[in-house]
């Protein structure tokens, strides 16, 4: 019996540990650059609001998809909460902006490219408003 419980222990135990890096699991990723690519242009952009619940729901449906996946909420927070996590999204997002046409300091660009991003109806589109 207790060997039974040792081998089970084990196989939860290398089953956990060979999860990825959150920060390579594509859709949690991909996920999180999209709503940080959102929220960049409501700041940036006057004539674009953002569409807060349906990004709150996103978040929460990615915090979700990684806990099924075998995440810990331990796990998924330090992820969500690390400064070095965040650097690096933002410098994807910036990278995203750029090839997209976004100028720093250039509002209109914000908004051109949340316009395209509406018109598309792409994943940063339905995190956004055009008043």
């Amino acid at each position: 019996m207790m060997r039974l419980a040792l081998i089970s222990l084990f196989a939860m135990s290398t089953s956990v540990a060979a999860l990825p890096p959150l920060s390579s699991v594509a859709f949690i990723n991909d996920g999180l650059r999209s709503l940080m690519i959102a929220d960049q242009i409501r700041i940036a952009c006057p004539s674009i609001s953002a569409r807060m619940v349906a990004g709150w729901s996103f978040a929460r449906s990615l915090q979700s998809r990684a806990s099924e996946m075998g995440y810990s909420k331990d796990e998924i927070s330090d992820f969500v909460e690390s400064k070095a996590q965040r650097k690096r999204l933002e410098g994807e997002a910036a990278a995203y902006m750029r090839a997209n046409g976004v100028k720093s300091g250039e509002p209109e660009t914000y908004c051109a490219l949340g316009r395209q991003e509406v018109a598309k109806d792409s994943q940063i589109g339905a995190f956004l408003r055009v008043k």
